[in-house]
């Protein structure tokens, strides 16, 4: 089993929601989280004066995905939040050694 943990933008919060259901990902976890890459933030101006924004808004999507399903997934996040500009986030892929549903008690692949 793989963790995968897309940090994408804002606006591509739906567009990679729809894709992981139309894949048959069961479940996902989802936070508004802030940072920069390589971009470094960006500088705006406010009544006249400059200030720079060094951590962006961002969206984390969770998802815990069976090994042989990881490039399907990661394909489809790529596919659907990719504008082609700086800024389009990352996806983290990592190992998970088990899970436990609470509520039955299954665990491993039963339990995604």
């Amino acid at each position: 089993m793989k963790k995968v943990e897309a940090v994408v933008r804002d606006e591509k919060l739906s567009a990679t929601k729809e894709a992981l259901k139309a894949l048959g990902v069961a479940g996902m976890t989802v936070t508004e989280v802030k940072g920069h890459g390589t971009q470094k933030g960006i500088t705006e101006v406010y009544r006249g004066r400059e200030y720079a924004v060094d951590l962006l808004p961002k969206i984390k999507v969770e998802a815990i995905v069976d090994d042989k399903d990881v490039e399907k997934v990661t394909d489809a996040i790529c596919e659907v939040a990719k504008t082609g500009t700086i800024g389009d986030g990352k996806i983290f892929i990592s190992d998970v050694s088990d899970i436990i549903r609470i509520r039955t008690g299954e665990s491993g692949t039963k339990a995604i």
